[in-house]
């Protein structure tokens, strides 16, 4: 928002005439507010979680997350997860940091430079978990192989685009890009809460240990096309020529996935992120 807040680099170009326009202006932002916490914080755990797990010679830890990650016999497909681990980790952190509207308004090199490592990061995580499936495939069979390989690609496919109309110096395309290859990186960090919350109120229903029941195949999709979803309405409701209606609409969800992403970041982050990333500064 120009003149008004830090986050302007997703909430830039909002009407502020009507009062849908301020409600959709303001439930953008605190969205936006929480997703950089929350995604920042998850991050920090990922890169915590596998970079310890590495370091401590302990490559097993990451069967924990998903069976099969890692096996002896198969370095190379290590060698990939492991990348898309890294490099997803790492565009949790840059994602959230690009989020902030003043870094691109005070100090346009910086945001610059750090939107080229940001897409160079989520293309490489793309490329790895491509990769880990091209060779090994994934615990959940043919539902997840495509799943999460629709999510790689769509992934390199953002991060090119967003980098392509960046050049191009095409701000409103690059910004609607960059809000389409963010809501795809908090994929990951969606999985997990969106699997945790399932287990707690409904016992894990649908679930089995081998990925295959009826929740982990709507899983394999809905972990990020809902995301792509969001952020869509997002984009067109903010345009000028949006009805009110639409706006409302847009307002109202969007609150209702802050306060989502609130009540998740809470306890995923008392009882599993924040132990993670405070043993792994410590150590």
């Amino acid at each position: 928002m120009a003149g008004s807040g830090s986050f302007d680099a997703v909430v830039h170009g909002l009407p502020r005439a009507s009062a849908a326009g301020v409600a959709l202006r303001w439930s953008g932002t605190a969205l936006s507010l929480t997703s950089m916490g929350s995604a920042l914080l998850f991050g920090l755990y990922i890169l915590a979680f596998y970079a310890a797990a590495a370091s401590d010679g302990d490559m097993a830890r990451w069967n924990r997350i998903l069976p099969r990650l890692y096996e002896p016999a198969t370095p190379a497909a290590t060698l990939a997860i492991g990348l898309h681990f890294g490099a997803g980790g790492l565009i949790l952190v840059l994602g959230a940091v690009q989020l902030i509207g003043a870094l691109r308004t005070r100090y346009p090199a910086v945001h610059r430079w750090i939107g080229r490592l940001y897409a160079s990061a989520a293309l490489l995580a793309g490329l790895g978990g491509l990769g880990f499936i091209a060779m090994k495939g994934t615990v959940g069979g043919l539902p997840m192989d495509l799943g999460f390989s629709l999510y790689g690609a769509l992934m390199v496919w953002a991060a090119a685009q967003a980098w392509r109309h960046a050049r191009a110096r095409r701000f409103e395309l690059h910004r609607a890009w960059a809000l389409r290859l963010f809501a795809l990186a908090i994929g990951s960090w969606l999985y997990r809460m969106e699997y945790g919350f399932w287990m707690v109120a409904t016992g894990g229903a649908g679930h089995t240990d081998d990925f295959t029941g009826r929740f982990d195949v709507v899983m394999a999709f809905f972990f990020y096309l809902p995301n792509l979803l969001l952020v869509e309405a997002f984009i067109r409701a903010r345009k000028a020529s949006a009805p009110p209606a639409v706006k409302t609409a847009a307002a109202v969800v969007l609150a209702a996935a802050t306060s989502f992403v609130l009540l998740g970041t809470y306890h995923f982050t008392k009882d599993y992120w924040g132990p993670a990333i405070v043993d792994w500064l410590r150590s």
